[in-house]
């Protein structure tokens, strides 16, 4: 296209192809309105008139348009092939390919992680584990002080030391007492039930749990009460209760300012009057003031006695067991007949001791000749011994009345 032409003009062609015919109407279209004008209206050679200027108005459209094809077709300018329908594509399954994201890096390029952005809600977080750990460490560190102050590793080796044939006995006790003196604030008392037969070491043991905490935490805080010596027959029970609560409150009170557990040794529970009891299971409650729940009470009886004796004499392999499928049997035995003496039981941690065998018995002897300052003989010794009543049991023999009648052997020496 010539830049100098304008974009709406045609070519002078065209113009001279299709001058003449418009031309011609626009003379037809003249003549008519001149007519027009001078026929009026309704007369015959007007109608006659306007018929032949239609005919020559339709002809004269009919070249033109015959005209302008003929133009069109052989025209220089414009082209038109025949339309030819495209072929039908194969339908045919193309296979996605699988679209690799991986980022590529230059061989010679180091590779670089997007940068984080730190937070500070991860460092209060943190602080925060910090602060707990921290915490949880000092209270360990406070309950180990609490055992410290008690000494009960001390108080252990000396059970294993001095105490002969009851080890699950000591185990026992040595984890109820450590897991109650690790901290000072409780919501029931400790009660702990010496029951086994008679000689086998309970009053032993409570003798030794004396000696022990008087020694840790003073004569003051520490009460071991025999019930045929501070409540005689001839004395009354309500003489005894007001006595024996009078003394348990005022230990209780003056060991909660210094902040200690106070510890009640009550040995001969078996001749102790119901009165007495229903003014101990009083106290072993747990709806009562702070200082009452901070307390520790051993009680030590024969009861049970008999029943332990008939299952490890019936059946032996209860001594096979391990410790604590062996501590279940002898507790299973005893709870029964513990809750049939008196309701007071069910508040109490029942710890069994068992039959003492014949080599216990020799231990005793040896340890009380060496107390008394007697020359230990061992030949001696299986004599006074082999003096004493046992059970036979296959190639065991328990002793009957176990350790109770080495002192008095000893002192007829």
């Amino acid at each position: 296209m010539d830049p100098g032409r304008k974009p709406g003009l045609k070519s002078p062609q065209k113009l001279s192809l299709l001058s003449s015919p418009v031309r011609a109407v626009i003379r037809l279209r003249r003549t008519a309105s001149v007519l027009k004008k001078t026929f009026l209206p309704g007369d015959p050679q007007a109608k006659l008139f306007q018929r032949q200027f239609s005919l020559g108005k339709a002809k004269a459209a009919a070249a033109a348009s015959r005209l302008a094809q003929s133009s069109f077709e052989s025209s220089q300018y414009f082209t038109f092939d025949p339309y030819v329908q495209p072929p039908v594509p194969r339908s045919s399954k193309k296979k996605k390919r699988s679209k690799n994201f991986r980022v590529l890096y230059p061989v010679n390029s180091r590779k670089y992680l997007p940068a984080e952005d730190k937070s500070k809600a991860k460092r209060c977080l943190l602080l925060l584990v910090a602060i707990v750990c921290f915490q949880i460490l000092n209270a360990i560190e406070n309950l180990d002080d609490n055992l410290l102050r008690y000494d009960l590793d001390g108080l252990e080796k000396t059970m294993n030391r001095e105490v002969f044939g009851q080890t699950l006995a000591v185990e026992s006790l040595t984890g109820l007492l450590k897991d109650y003196l690790a901290t000072h604030i409780h919501n029931k008392p400790l009660v702990v039930s010496f029951n086994g037969p008679r000689g086998v070491g309970k009053s032993h043991v409570g003798r030794l749990l004396a000696k022990h905490f008087r020694s840790v935490m003073g004569p003051e805080s520490v009460l071991h009460y025999f019930s045929l010596h501070h409540c005689p027959g001839d004395t009354s029970p309500s003489s005894c209760q007001s006595e024996l609560s009078a003394t348990i409150g005022e230990m209780v009170t003056r060991a909660e300012t210094e902040e200690r557990i106070p510890l009640f040794i009550l040995d001969e529970m078996e001749f102790m009057p119901p009165a007495l009891l229903d003014t101990l299971g009083a106290f072993f409650r747990t709806n009562q003031t702070n200082e009452f729940l901070n307390a520790v009470y051993v009680l030590i009886s024969n009861f049970g006695g008999k029943e332990v004796t008939d299952l490890l004499l019936q059946n032996v392999s209860v001594d096979r067991l391990q410790p604590q499928r062996k501590l279940e049997e002898l507790q299973g035995v005893l709870r029964p007949v513990l809750h049939r003496v008196h309701p007071l039981w069910t508040l109490a941690e029942i710890v069994p001791f068992q039959l003492l065998e014949k080599s216990h018995v020799v231990s005793c002897f040896y340890e009380e000749m060496m107390s008394e300052g007697i020359y230990p003989d061992p030949s001696h010794i299986d004599r006074l011994a082999g003096q004493l009543s046992y059970y036979a049991k296959g190639d065991q023999q328990f002793a009957v009345t176990g350790c109770k009648q080495v002192v008095a052997t000893v002192n007829l020496l």
